[in-house]
């Protein structure tokens, strides 16, 4: 089976592993009392819990509230223990770079050399490299609406114009016939946010061979973020653009990184895939590694290798717990009226349409914020473009407990709106569309657990 028709691997692990002479559970590394409150409430920034008033429960940046694994915690102990903490090679260790070319041909099936991994200080920053790189003022490039901000402004720092591409919230569809109307003389890339962020959307095969063979077709680079590919829920299947044809590779720069599959937002680090050694050289340039003013560190090389080494099993088990968490609040959501929600297929992120309830996507995040202590991102231009007004965003990466309680929260408070308003039925539109409902009900139980403990 080639890599690029499943998740992750080809084959099963077993839940309990051996680590350091102990046995290891690793679905009771997401229990609820594995998530350290008091320690996230002192480190877990980006707007979440340190950021956010004690009462307040912080479902908003994508970052995972649990420890991360053994594996990666003992990498980066060792590695600090041995004292010796010099510098390392300005495009990244080779052993991390052999680590992520091999990851990404088994996992991906995508054709690279370790000498064509850049190692970067985020996917972020890697973005902004290959825009640097692609793009000049006065250029166009095509992304996603909505879409993760860093896109637009990714072109924005190059001086580049970002054209945005309808996708429907609802269906996840793509015009695709309107992409192609809107590539110009001045176009030189296309954007790709596979899975997509905030939708939680796996793109199709034939939607990302129709990206693909569109920018041969009009000579364009395409820039391909994969930071989501190992949150991907069964039976849905990734694809990476950069596997479906050697003329499609050859355009394609690739970026990824480690903080949301593995939780190591804090050590900073990503990296991006040259297509040929031409590119490689001139990403290499604009990145300004050589001079040492740019680069991840080595110290979380060591750790993000180790993930991709050693952290299957926990990966494995976080994404059982992201699977129940997503199916009991896609169906909570789902029976709230006046609220449509559509399950991701990937991502832990939910981003229910809320536009019944009388409210812009800011006025409702302010009003959940301010009736019930929860903490969301509204869907305004600021963070994904106008395409993601009338919605909320809800991340799910925590316990069982905390996202109840959360659910029961925001509940209360849609309720107490509703009965400010009288007859809901007469003002609301229908809670969510027969299909919808239909997939919330298959995918997971609605009864919930008790609430959030002290």
């Amino acid at each position: 089976m080639l890599a690029a028709e499943t998740n992750r691997d080809s084959f099963e692990l077993p839940h309990a592993q051996h680590f350091e002479g102990f046995t290891v559970n690793y679905d009771e590394l997401f229990t609820d009392e594995q998530v350290n409150m008091p320690l996230l409430r002192q480190r877990a920034f980006n707007l979440r819990w340190a950021q956010q008033p004690d009462d307040v429960l912080a479902l908003t940046a994508a970052d995972p509230d649990f420890p991360v694994a053994p594996e990666i915690r003992k990498a980066l102990g060792d590695y600090v223990s041995s004292g010796v903490l010099s510098y390392g090679p300005a495009e990244g260790l080779p052993s991390f770079r052999r680590v992520v070319a091999d990851t990404l041909m088994a996992r991906r099936n995508i054709d690279c050399t370790p000498e064509r991994i850049l190692a970067a200080d985020s996917a972020a920053s890697a973005m902004f490299v290959i825009a640097r790189y692609a793009l000049r003022p006065g250029d166009e490039v095509i992304i996603f609406d909505p879409v993760d901000f860093l896109f637009k402004a990714s072109a924005e720092v190059a001086g580049a114009k970002a054209v945005l591409c309808p996708i429907d919230s609802k269906t996840g569809a793509i015009d695709m016939d309107g992409m192609r109307k809107l590539i110009t003389p001045k176009t030189k890339m296309i954007s790709v946010c596979n899975p997509h962020n905030p939708l939680g959307l796996v793109l199709s095969e034939q939607d990302l061979r129709a990206i693909g063979e569109m920018a041969v077709e009009h000579d364009l680079w395409i820039m391909n973020d994969e930071i989501w590919s190992d949150i991907v829920f069964d039976p849905v299947r990734f694809v990476s653009i950069a596997s479906l044809s050697p003329e499609i590779a050859r355009r394609t720069m690739t970026v990824c990184g480690f903080s949301k599959h593995y939780g190591l937002a804090g050590l900073r680090i990503g990296f991006l895939v040259a297509p040929t050694d031409e590119v490689y050289e001139g990403l290499v340039a604009v990145s300004t590694a050589p001079t040492t003013a740019w680069g991840a560190a080595t110290l979380s090389q060591v750790g993000a290798q180790a993930a991709y080494e050693h952290g299957g099993s926990w990966l494995d088990a976080f994404l059982r717990h992201l699977t129940k968490i997503r199916d009991y609040a896609a169906g909570r959501l789902a029976n709230m009226p006046g609220i449509t929600v559509r399950p991701p297929d990937a991502t832990y992120l939910l981003f229910p349409d809320v536009t019944a309830y009388g409210m812009s996507s800011t006025e409702m995040a302010d009003y959940l914020l301010e009736e019930a202590r929860v903490a969301v991102v509204p869907g305004v231009a600021q963070w994904f473009g106008p395409g993601a007004e009338g919605h909320i965003r809800i991340a799910f990466p925590t316990s069982m407990a905390i996202i109840s309680e959360a659910l029961d929260r925001i509940e209360a408070a849609l309720a107490k709106r509703a009965q400010a308003f009288g007859d809901v039925s007469r003002r609301f539109l229908p809670r969510a569309p027969d299909a919808a409902v239909d997939v919330v009900v298959r995918f997971g139980q609605l009864a919930g657990p008790p609430g959030l403990r002290p």
